[in-house]
């Protein structure tokens, strides 16, 4: 189920899957590609029971950030992220999509230059002005 609002998910982000339900920031495009990444994390919440997914999913992103203080970069080094957003274009990814596929991301980023650029002008963008 889809639902579009103005609060979830923050503004930064287009879409949040809470426990299946997928929450679509209202006056964001939502395509056939954003839905599959949502669909692939149901998957995965599937597979661990839901309260696993977020219990790893929150300690994962912890130590990503300790380890690369930066939060944008934590985000999308977690292994159910890379998992979805490697394969959101591929719409019949799920169809053939191993059990537990998310467990054997590979440790190494697969986050692109242009990726990489984004992060870091959002994070200058976010950064506090000290004067």
């Amino acid at each position: 189920m889809i639902i579009r609002n103005s609060i979830i998910p923050v503004s930064h982000f287009t879409a949040i899957n809470l426990f299946g339900l997928i929450f679509v920031r209202r006056g964001h495009s939502f395509s056939d590609v954003d839905l599959n990444h949502e669909r692939i994390h149901t998957a995965q919440m599937l597979e661990l029971l839901v309260l696993g997914f977020y219990l790893w999913y929150l300690v994962e992103w912890l130590v990503l950030l300790v380890r690369h203080r930066n939060v944008l970069r934590a985000y999308r080094l977690i292994r159910f992220e890379r998992e979805a957003y490697d394969h959101q274009a591929d719409l019949g990814y799920l169809r053939r999509r191993r059990l537990w596929a998310w467990a054997r991301q590979a440790e190494k980023s697969r986050i692109s230059s242009a990726d990489e650029m984004k992060i870091i002008r959002r994070r200058k963008k976010f950064r506090p002005q000290t004067k």
